[in-house]
């Protein structure tokens, strides 16, 4: 397990980041992450959903405007709150993963995509309160930042940028994030009560975006609302180089691992 350090706190960091754009728009690409991994476990209008971590809202509001039962839980009033301007039909609630205000087995699928890599101490206990919510069979599919070679290079050149910025960058670091191998994953929903269906290598933010030369031309100035809505889009260029790595090292070269799991 390796620790990403930053120097703001994990909280603070999401505060600000969905601060700063708008609530997402319902996703509609099933093609792409996080969608693509979601609709693996959501097939039933019957099922009662928690997107546990639901941020700016584009999978709670895409299932929710297609009429499932879905509840949403982030840990930043900012994101709720904009989240119930935008739709105040919807159900989202501030709350703590680690501390659902849920009777056992509420749910029968729990999705959290981004979730439980920000969380510095306690991550059994809050997998083991996911399995708490689900009921027996239940689906989980969860995504969670990788160890290997596109993290470590992201992290470089994030504190690359905050040591120019920052000079006291070393000694004001807090935590930002965990970063797992596969096994390590693996080895910790098994641990806390679920069989494992299949772990995918998946890019979301490909490591070739973080340089503006090889974005797609109207990615060139980066947003994070236009990234999230439409995707990191990549130049030709830059899409024919991630494919060549991900062919020669797929594990090294996603940036997130998606879970699909049942609890036991």
């Amino acid at each position: 397990m390796r620790i990403t350090y930053r120097n703001t706190d994990n909280l603070t960091y999401w505060t600000n980041r969905w601060a700063a754009i708008p609530a997402d728009l319902p996703m509609s690409d099933t093609s792409s992450y996080p969608l693509r991994y979601s609709e693996l476990v959501v097939r039933d209008k019957a099922s009662r959903i928690l997107e546990a971590g639901c941020g700016a809202g584009r999978i709670v509001r895409h299932y929710h405007e297609r009429g499932f039962s879905i509840v949403g839980v982030d840990f930043v009033p900012e994101a709720i709150q904009k989240l119930r301007t935008v739709d105040a039909s919807l159900n989202v609630e501030i709350g703590d993963i680690a501390h659902l205000q849920f009777e056992d087995k509420s749910f029968d699928v729990v999705l959290a995509f981004g979730l439980y890599h920000n969380i510095e101490n306690g991550l059994n206990e809050a997998i083991g309160e996911t399995r708490r919510v689900l009921v027996d069979g239940g689906s989980l599919c969860a995504s969670f930042r990788a160890d290997n070679i596109q993290t470590k290079v992201s992290d470089w050149l994030s504190n690359k940028r905050s040591t120019h910025n920052e000079s006291n960058f070393d000694r004001n670091k807090v935590f930002h994030k965990l970063n797992l191998t596969k096994n390590e994953l693996i080895q910790l929903f098994i641990a806390n009560g679920f069989s494992i269906c299949e772990v995918s290598n998946v890019v979301n933010m490909p490591i070739f975006y973080k340089f503006g030369i090889f974005r797609h031309r109207e990615h060139k100035v980066f947003n994070e609302h236009l990234g999230r809505t439409e995707g990191y889009r990549l130049s030709k260029f830059g899409y024919f180089l991630q494919k060549i790595a991900m062919v020669i090292a797929p594990s090294q070269f996603c940036n997130i691992y998606v879970i699909l799991a049942i609890a036991e």
